[in-house]
């Protein structure tokens, strides 16, 4: 199920959590599709991180719990699939980006770095406890040092500068 129906007390928290970082990840995307000059890396980059975060949405459906006797409902189901979907479309969207930025002189800075963030992240992806939060931090940390670069860009684009006192 989505929404109220969680497996944890506060499980509608992380339902929530799912429905806002797919969406932002979405709007993530698209922005970096139209900054990047348009390479085939470039857009298989945003393509892949594109549906990286409508993988993201789906992990909105309530997972099933890890040990039980029943079979698997199809909402776990879902929720299973969608986070098999982001290992599978996140990863090589870093990849892509990383060659992506080392064609771009602009962004040529964060290619090194985006391949050694995929490099610690794909290992710690598919581990439970305090591996999976390296994952997330690297992955956060990661997006927020692109996020930086693109608002960087935005400020500097001529449409900005052409509105600045003179």
């Amino acid at each position: 199920m989505i929404f109220p129906w969680s497996i944890a007390r506060y499980g509608y928290v992380m339902t929530a959590a799912f429905l806002v970082n797919g969406l932002l990840v979405v709007v993530f995307a698209l922005g970096l599709g139209q900054t990047l000059p348009g390479t085939t890396a470039s857009r298989a980059a945003a393509t892949l991180l594109l549906l990286a975060g409508f993988a993201m949405l789906g992990l909105a459906f309530t997972t099933d719990a890890s040990i039980r006797r029943t079979p698997a409902t199809w909402h776990g189901i879902i929720h299973d699939l969608s986070f098999a979907g982001v290992g599978l479309t996140l990863f090589p969207s870093m990849l892509a980006f990383g060659w992506a930025f080392r064609q771009s002189s602009g962004w040529r800075g964060l290619s090194t770095y985006t391949w050694l963030t995929a490099a610690l992240a794909v290992p710690t992806f598919a581990l439970k406890g305090v591996a999976f939060y390296v994952f997330l931090a690297a992955v956060l940390v990661w997006t927020a040092k692109v996020a930086w670069k693109l608002k960087k860009m935005a400020d500097l684009s001529p449409s900005n500068l052409s509105s600045l006192p003179r």
